[in-house]
């Protein structure tokens, strides 16, 4: 279930497109889905190793043209970023920030290999539901690698503004799950065996494999009272203040989905490498 709306960020065929603490790859799949060159990053290996995997099976199974579509997974540092400046289109950071201590150096990181012209949309825990999480479970943020602030719209925006991007609209999203989120705070955030917990699992399963209308209709209800993440969009400006386009003969920087991208230990992609019919080796 995606929590940025494609359309307001304005993907389209050929952008180059960083999805920043890409998880197991959910906006990278889609991204790529809809034509764009995808670097999918993230410090975890098992994630991305698993979105290499998935690319490689989108692949196989045709969802990806191999011939044209681009695509790559790196694992690396967000607060130091191995690409060139103004290198992507656009820019999804999703529920990663509010896991990193400096996050405006993160936040400076993203504003800096957006282009001028590009869009960006980052997307955090929505203050409301997440006071309640925390008030109710010390382990549901006081674990390693776990959330270590709770951003109010207005510091998030204001944070985002000083690196020089500028807000272009706001939305929430997963009004559903907002209260499954209680639901396991109260009952122990581990305790995924709880029949309360494991039926409204299977609820959100339901709602997310099968988008049945009630609970879409629902969810919809749900977002502006409940809406468990915050999404802020933003574009940044040339120094002029207009847009501009991507630079005359600006190259592709991941490989054709029939490709495998080396990353070095250091997070940094290398050299592409051809193998038929999958993304990355796995490894």
């Amino acid at each position: 279930m995606l929590t940025v709306d494609y359309a307001r960020l304005g993907v389209r065929p050929g952008d180059r497109l960083l999805d920043l603490g890409c998880g197991f790859g959910r906006h990278a799949f889609q991204a790529a889905r809809l034509g764009a060159e995808v670097v999918a990053f993230d410090a975890g290996a098992d994630e991305v190793r698993a979105v290499r995997d998935t690319f490689g099976a989108m692949a196989d199974a045709g969802e990806l043209d191999v011939e044209r579509t681009r695509v790559g997974a790196v694992r690396g540092d967000a607060l130091r970023l191995p690409f060139p400046d103004d290198t992507f289109d656009r820019v999804i950071a999703s529920e990663v920030l509010e896991h990193i201590p400096a996050d405006q150096v993160a936040i400076g990181e993203l504003a800096r290999v957006l282009r001028p012209g590009g869009t960006m949309a980052v997307t955090v825990p929505r203050c409301g539901p997440e006071f309640v999480n925390w008030a109710l479970s010390d382990e549901y943020h006081d674990v390693p690698g776990g959330h270590v602030r709770i951003y109010r719209r207005s510091q998030l925006v204001g944070r985002l503004e000083s690196a020089g991007m500028v807000a272009t609209g706001h939305a929430h999203a997963h009004g559903l799950h907002a209260p499954y989120w209680w639901l396991r705070c109260l009952v122990g955030t581990t305790n995924e065996d709880h029949p309360a917990v494991a039926a409204y699992h299977r609820l959100l399963v339901w709602d997310i494999t099968k988008a049945p209308k009630f609970t879409r209709w629902t969810d919809r209800v749900l977002n502006p009272l409940v809406g468990k993440s915050l999404v802020v969009y933003l574009a940044k400006p040339s120094p002029d203040g207009s847009p501009t386009g991507r630079p005359s003969g600006a190259g592709s920087i991941v490989p054709r989905a029939a490709e495998t991208e080396v990353v070095s230990g250091d997070g940094r992609p290398g050299a592409p490498q051809r193998r038929a019919s999958t993304v990355g080796s796995g490894g």
